[in-house]
């Protein structure tokens, strides 16, 4: 009686060891670090490292380590200066194709982590991440406005040709009439169709000239409205890099700050996060040729001259048969006849019926899909912060078409799996309504301060130690072995946080709290259980034995209740509430282990077998 099988004993001792494995790198924590990648899809070398170790040794900076591993750079630093000093230098060394990103690196030894150790995912308010403060770029919002109403105002006016001509003049539309008499049929039409639009007066003006640009509302609906779809997009771009909880909220009245919890790759979500693409389809003039309109610096009316990435120009019709505003889903892939990358591309039913209609006139005619990047990059000239604004349009594929197609299709032509995916990631997520700028990037520490965190770790030491010191006075032998079976909890805890990854935030810790108390409580039910049997009977082991197999039934429909609550929490509730939702289901099944099996387990070890004339309980 009161004895387990070596084969127990052994299964529920490698639990344990294994349990301590896994909560072991916990204990290492983690370097500030900055991380440097290729932009493109060209791999990293030794070069590049010793490049990298050169400069900063050059400039006096001090690193701890600098390594080479999974396509990326980790120069590690002792502090936050070096680390911001060093990010600075590498920048403007390296150059555009290089992404240079600030890092928060775990110290986990290499033995450990080949074997999966893994330090737990901690969230802002315990481990701190990566902070992005993100700028929206309003003058390109209102140059996109201009640009929309400009060519609304060419088609309602070109009906009973009613202007002369139509220019954009920076933030305003400049209509020359063709006579004074229809100027007033122009400012109806403005009034009644575009009333978002205003005139602007201006002195010495044309009689003949209307300059009309967009209202104040109107501006400002417009901004707002690409903000919020920038938050959007950004919001979803997260979600498909697997960023646990972050921070996506806007700032002021052009700004947004991202806060990317215990990120790993931080330059994959400094690429990801700022780029600006989408794709168009457009037909290719085969009446006309390329080479023919660079020579004669003229290109024919409805077309417009575009550029492979390899720089072989390429005559393309003007009409865009539809965008990445139309794409609805988009998997990256491997071309299995030609194994080649390649997009699937699924289009909403507005694009689908676009594409169905060109690919049914132009059948055999030639279609190319082009990739638009806009960028804005930030430089120091004479003192003064000047933003360069550029945009990349590179042709990706010009194909013939085979055959008709609606709104499930593949794009070609792309240069590597890599580029593939993020591709069909940008597409996925959408396209931003306007391009933005990273105008700050920093490791940040805890959101609720490090007093606040200290407290948290404070309150679960307090706890803990109470408990020990309760169960050891209360119970005696019984209690202490109850203490090294609570102490092995919150290490299978820390383990098995550490293995799934789950984010652990403060009100985690408030649920660790909380199995602290569930899990001696069970050990409190055997133990008075086993008291209870010891009065009804004269031999020890059989109350030993009672004790714990009667208690167990209690125990279970105690913590069973407890978990389908936390499962309800974990399903209903956000953020915060999920993080102490996960930690007590946690607890719970771990305290039951540790509670019942383990804590039985020492107990046979020392009274097992034996006749006994007392029990130190």
């Amino acid at each position: 009686m009161n004895h387990y099988s070596a084969l127990r004993n052994a299964l529920i001792a490698f639990f344990l060891l294994l349990s301590a494995l896994y909560a072991l790198p916990n204990i290492f924590g983690s370097d500030l670090a900055v991380q440097v990648s290729s932009a493109g899809d060209a791999a990293i070398e030794q070069t590049d490292l010793a490049k990298i170790t050169e400069t900063l040794k050059a400039k006096n900076i001090d690193y701890k380590s600098a390594g080479l591993s999974n396509r990326r750079i980790l120069v590690r630093f002792e502090n936050n200066a070096s680390q911001l000093s060093a990010k600075d230098l590498l920048k403007a060394e390296l150059g555009r194709n290089y992404v240079v990103a600030l890092n928060l690196a775990p110290s986990v030894p290499l033995w450990l982590s080949d074997l999966g150790g893994k330090a737990m995912s901690l969230g802002l308010d315990l481990r701190g991440g990566v902070h992005f403060l993100l700028e929206v770029d309003m003058q390109a919002v209102i140059s996109m406005s201009i640009d929309k109403y400009y060519n609304e105002l060419r088609t309602l006016l070109r009906t009973d040709r009613l202007y002369k001509s139509i220019k954009k003049d920076g933030e305003s539309i400049a209509i020359y009439l063709k006579t004074i008499e229809s100027k007033d049929k122009v400012l109806d039409i403005i009034k009644s169709d575009l009333s978002d639009l205003v005139v602007l007066e201006a002195d010495n003006q044309d009689a003949l000239l209307i300059q009309v640009g967009i209202s104040d509302d109107a501006q400002k609906t417009a901004k707002n409205n690409a903000l919020k779809q920038n938050i959007t997009t950004l919001r979803n771009r997260v979600n498909e890099l697997g960023v646990a909880e972050p921070i996506i909220q806007q700032q002021g009245l052009e700004r947004i700050v991202v806060q990317l919890p215990g990120v790993q790759d931080t330059a994959r979500a400094k690429e990801i996060l700022g780029a600006v693409a989408t794709l168009e389809f457009r037909l290719v003039d085969e009446k006309n040729d390329a080479q023919t309109a660079i020579q004669s610096g003229r290109t024919p009316i409805g077309s417009k001259l575009y550029y492979f990435k390899d720089g072989r120009p390429l005559l393309l019709k003007t009409r865009v048969i539809t965008t990445g505003e139309n794409i609805t889903g988009a998997s990256s892939g491997i071309d299995q006849e030609n194994n080649i990358p390649m997009v699937n591309i699924t289009l909403d039913n507005a694009g689908g019926r676009a594409m169905l209609d060109t690919t049914k006139k132009y059948l055999h005619h030639r279609m190319a899909v082009v990739f638009i990047e806009n960028k804005v990059e930030t430089s120091l000239v004479d003192g003064k912060i000047v933003k360069n604004r550029s945009t990349t349009k590179d042709i990706i594929n010009a194909a013939t078409i085979q055959g008709t197609f609606s709104s499930r299709f593949q794009i070609t032509g792309i240069d590597s799996a890599r580029e593939a995916r993020n591709l069909a990631l940008l597409l996925r997520a959408g396209s931003l309504s306007a391009p933005i700028e990273i105008i700050e990037e920093r490791t940040i520490g805890p959101s609720l301060g490090a007093d606040n965190i200290e407290k948290g770790v404070l309150s679960v030491i307090a706890g803990f130690v109470l408990v020990l010191v309760f169960m050891v006075a209360r119970y005696r032998v019984f209690g202490m072995v109850a203490n090294v079976a609570l102490t092995l909890n919150l290490v299978m805890i820390v383990a098995v946080l550490s293995l799934l990854q789950a984010t652990l935030t403060l009100p985690g810790i408030a649920g660790i709290v909380l199995t602290v108390g569930m899990a001696v409580d069970a050990n409190v039910l055997i133990f008075e259980r086993i008291k209870e049997e010891l009065g009804a009977h004269s031999n020890i082991q059989k109350a030993i034995s009672s004790g714990y197999d009667k208690a167990v039934l209690t125990i279970a429909d105690a913590n069973i209740t407890t978990l389908i609550a936390s499962l309800v929490l974990f399903s209903f509730g956000t953020g915060p509430i999920k993080g102490f939702a996960i930690t007590l289901s946690i607890g719970i099944v771990t305290s039951m282990f540790t509670a019942i099996i383990v804590s039985r387990a020492i107990i046979n070890k020392i009274y097992g077998g034996k006749k006994l004339e007392e029990l130190s309980i």
